[in-house]
């Protein structure tokens, strides 16, 4: 139950579960799951009409995953309990929503192709989307999609707008990753600390991490750094970590922290202009006061979308990157008028 509306006042949707049995996550260096269940959420209505709706992807957040954004939430909306508000109050169209799963053994994803995590842009480009399309009545046409996230799904989604022409048509960050300078930077000291008791060896940290019985904020930090490793700068070898900084002294390595910084999307915007200009909606917002300090890129990333000439919206708000879920409310009617 929602603690803003009670649950009859407005038809609801439903959930489906679809599995998606994956040969391009078989395989992948740490044995995920190559298996994914994705909730979809099917507005009210569609069991009764035989149209085709405009298709949203909803990309977690790190440590998340799409059965965790459809679940039942204290004091707060689930994403399916808001979207059956907003429809049911007419701010938006009916759409249909899918959540992957895809979470990791480090932890969370990015959603990039990386040999060091696997093929979870292609994943979900080549093997979710055409699967949906299949299997719902979701409008084939790209025009008629959107892709948003919070955090690191935010991030993957603008990755999405500028990796993937073509495939989109409207794109929501809500305060995803930007300004890897300020953001991650800030973490090495803390995480070289923990490492330290492991000899300064990731792999052992990991190995002690999924024995231990209790997990800690400075070990949730650790693994999101070791995770984004992976991902931005992997190692040659499979299942193997290597460090943008020296874990003795955390003095940054200049080719390795050079790989991170090509993957931040304020250093991408040069690239991927023309990418970004086929979008009918582009929506970027941060929290003033987010903890991660994410706002000064998001502001650095406004900048250089505005000197290249690519139309967004952009808006700052009172709030830091948690309990920002709210936000959809702005977000989730933008999309939707763009790709209805």
């Amino acid at each position: 139950m929602s603690r803003y509306k009670h649950p009859c006042q407005y038809p609801a949707g439903r959930l489906e579960m679809l599995t998606i049995d994956s040969p391009l996550l078989r395989d992948n260096p740490w044995g995920d799951p190559h298996q994914r269940q994705v909730p979809v959420y099917l507005p009210p209505g569609y069991d009764a009409s035989t149209k085709q709706y405009p298709f949203m992807l909803y990309l977690a957040a790190y440590t998340g995953s799409g059965l965790k954004s459809t679940a039942w939430r204290a004091f707060e909306e689930s994403v399916p309990e808001r979207l059956d508000r907003l429809i049911g109050e007419g701010l938006m169209g009916p759409v249909v929503m899918a959540f992957p799963d895809c979470f990791t053994y480090l932890g969370g994803n990015q959603y990039l192709d990386s040999p060091g995590m696997g093929q979870y842009a292609s994943f979900l480009h080549k093997e979710l989307v055409p699967a949906l399309v299949d299997r719902f009545r979701i409008a084939p046409q790209a025009e008629h999609r959107a892709v948003l996230g919070k955090s690191s799904g935010g991030f993957a989604a603008m990755r999405c707008g500028m990796d993937w022409p073509g495939q989109w048509g409207a794109v929501a960050n809500h305060s995803g990753d930007a300004g890897f300078d300020v953001l991650y930077q800030r973490d090495f000291p803390a995480v070289a600390d923990v490492l330290s008791q492991y000899g300064g060896d990731p792999m052992h940290f990991l190995k002690r991490f999924w024995k231990s019985k209790k997990v800690t904020g400075g070990d949730i930090h650790t693994l999101m750094t070791l995770c984004m490793a992976a991902t931005y700068d992997p190692a040659d070898e499979p299942a193997c970590i290597r460090l943008p900084f020296d874990a003795h002294t955390c003095e940054l390595i200049p080719e390795r922290w050079a790989r991170w910084q090509a993957h931040d999307p304020v250093q991408r915007v040069a690239g991927s202009a023309d990418n970004l200009a086929q979008l009918k909606g582009l929506w970027v917002d941060c929290g003033s006061r987010d903890q991660y300090m994410i706002h000064y890129g998001m502001r650095r990333l406004h900048n250089t979308l505005e000197n290249h000439a690519i139309e967004h919206i952009y808006q700052e708000f009172n709030g830091t990157h948690s309990g920002i879920d709210y936000r959809l409310d702005e977000s989730l009617p933008y999309l939707y008028g763009k790709i209805a």
